[in-house]
């Protein structure tokens, strides 16, 4: 009996109502704003500014990307690398047909077993090639027909790169650059570490 009045009497008092626990106010508790969400902005960025109208814009004249862009430092740079692949593979056909037409010549002039070579485009050939000897030139051949190959190659990719380098800058239009997003030394005492010393921060707001 004793056991039982012990056990209701714990009920009771596990029922009451606490009156050591204070409440918390409602008007007190802490109020955290709502992050704002960026995706609207964003969109409103991708929206007038499309990376495929870039990437066709370059692809089509080079530069044309990146003034859409509105990077304009980046067009005598794009211009310049271009222009310079553009005359060594100018440069690299030219000497490639004057060797070729120079080894023909030679070619042609070398008398036969039985008879006289045909020497009348000697005349045509340039005077540097003259005195090269006709193995020699014809070595020289196929190694400004390889750097025709090698130029042109290049041009191709700085062209596709220049596609790329617009894409790419027309995607970042939506990153967040905003000065709130900061790197700086803070020197003290460390919430984080729980340490006092020097401290690399880096704040996203």
């Amino acid at each position: 009996m004793a056991f039982a009045s012990f056990t209701a009497l714990a009920q009771k008092d596990s029922t009451a109502k606490d009156t050591t626990r204070r409440g918390i106010p409602v008007d007190s508790l802490p109020k955290v704003a709502a992050p704002v969400s960026n995706l609207s902005k964003i969109d409103s960025v991708l929206k007038y500014h499309s990376p495929r109208k870039a990437a066709i814009r370059s692809a089509l004249v080079p530069g044309l990307g990146q003034i859409y862009n509105k990077k304009y430092w980046k067009v005598p740079i794009i211009y310049g690398a271009l222009g310079v692949s553009a005359s060594v593979f100018v440069y690299n056909l030219n000497t490639y047909r004057d060797l070729k037409f120079a080894y023909a010549a030679r070619y042609k002039a070398m008398p036969p077993p039985t008879g006289k070579g045909d020497s009348s485009d000697l005349a045509s050939v340039k005077v540097e090639y003259k005195t090269i000897d006709i193995n020699a030139l014809r070595n020289y051949r196929d190694e400004y027909r390889r750097n025709i190959g090698y130029s042109a190659l290049i041009f191709m990719l700085l062209w596709g790169l220049q596609v790329v380098d617009a894409t790419v800058d027309a995607h970042l239009k939506s990153f967040d650059v905003s000065p709130d997003l900061t790197m700086r030394f803070k020197f003290g005492p460390s919430q984080m570490a729980g340490t006092t010393g020097v401290s690399l921060v880096f704040a996203f707001k």
